[in-house]
């Protein structure tokens, strides 16, 4: 789903694609006009009297048209990602478009050889991204973008405060510089975090301006959201996210250092949104460096340094006869479709 999650990586925003043959990668973001299958990544609150209802007319127009992925319907408005045919995934905007308060949706559009999902689910949900804080409305008192040729003045003003809204495992990868790291394991924990350093952080007398930033959006918004509830007043949020940054400032201008994770195929991208240099745990979804991979802790399909003591041998042997069966399919050419395997179980649905 769309960029940003509160799940370990793969549950967040973007549904995660299928594990790739053993051995491929997607090598970067493929011209959509020239790519077979067309991939969108949508997101938008709104507000959905009845989202139960829309269900239904939803998956039957994705199906109709060959769509494959995840979309997911709340309250609070649709978050997901689906791909197919060009004419396919055109036919589901459309009616996507003719839902409450979508008319105008942002759309992120890439390119892909061959059908990243196996199936087509659009479920029901409490919240499109998850923090757990009640009735906040992002479509209606979320911060104030400001678009990527601007975020480089924000954050450099000694008055602002900036925060990194992403995951513990995301922000190792890469951060704006001198963005503040909450170090939270999901979405779910950044209002507990935010409480507890509020004091620390806006201290008394005039507040800063805070400003918070997130993969592709959707978490920004709904955490400045979540601060104005709170009672703070000047809260800025990254426009279109890292993603869109890194796709429009040059790199020699640029204030992001290292690489973003991504959910998708490519697992972390540079500027310009060049393939980046990590590859992907299957087992607990994390990036995995060229020096993870020379631990002993380090069995690809199965474990990585960062999950190994998380998982039981038990699930690693599962996780092992799993890796088997992909690598025997890939050896055939064809693709495997296993069961889905466990995830952390403090895992949610940002």
């Amino acid at each position: 789903m769309h960029g940003d999650g509160g799940k370990p990586p793969g549950h967040a925003l973007w549904p995660r694609c299928d594990p790739p043959a053993k051995g491929l990668r997607m090598t970067g973001p493929l011209p959509i006009d020239n790519a077979p299958i067309c991939v969108a990544a949508l997101y938008r609150f709104a507000a959905f009297e009845d989202p139960a209802a829309l269900r239904e007319p939803l998956l039957a127009v994705c199906m109709e048209n060959g769509i494959k992925g995840t979309l997911l319907l709340a309250k609070e408005g649709i978050n997901g990602t689906i791909a197919g045919s060009h004419r396919g995934i055109a036919r589901v905007l459309e009616h996507v478009r003719t839902l409450p308060g979508c008319a105008d949706i942002e759309v992120k559009f890439s390119g892909a050889v061959a059908m990243p999902f196996h199936r087509m689910k659009v479920r029901l949900k409490k919240e499109i991204v998850t923090m757990g804080q009640g009735d906040l409305d992002p479509a209606s008192n979320a911060g104030t973008y400001v678009d990527p040729q601007d975020w480089n003045d924000l954050i450099a003003d000694p008055d602002t405060i900036v925060i990194d809204t992403r995951n513990d495992y995301e922000v190792a990868v890469g951060k704006f510089e001198g963005a503040i790291d909450p170090k939270t394991a999901t979405f779910r924990d950044f209002p507990e975090w935010f409480r507890g350093e509020r004091e620390r952080l806006l201290g008394e007398g005039r507040q800063p301006r805070v400003a918070m930033y997130c993969t592709g959006g959707i978490r920004c918004e709904k955490s400045t959201a979540f601060l104005k509830a709170e009672g703070v007043e000047e809260v800025y949020h990254l426009n279109g996210g890292i993603l869109k940054y890194l796709e429009t400032v040059p790199e020699e201008l640029s204030l992001w250092r290292g690489e973003c994770f991504v959910f998708d195929q490519r697992v972390t991208v540079g500027h310009g949104l060049a393939l980046g240099s990590y590859d992907l745990c299957f087992a607990c979804r994390r990036p995995v460096s060229g020096e993870d991979k020379e631990s002993a802790l380090f069995e690809e399909g199965v474990s990585c340094p960062a999950c190994y003591d998380e998982r039981t041998d038990e699930q690693r042997a599962a996780y092992r006869e799993r890796q088997r069966q992909e690598e025997r399919a890939a050896a055939e050419g064809r693709v495997h479709v296993g069961a889905v395997l466990p995830d952390r179980a403090d895992a949610d649905d940002d």
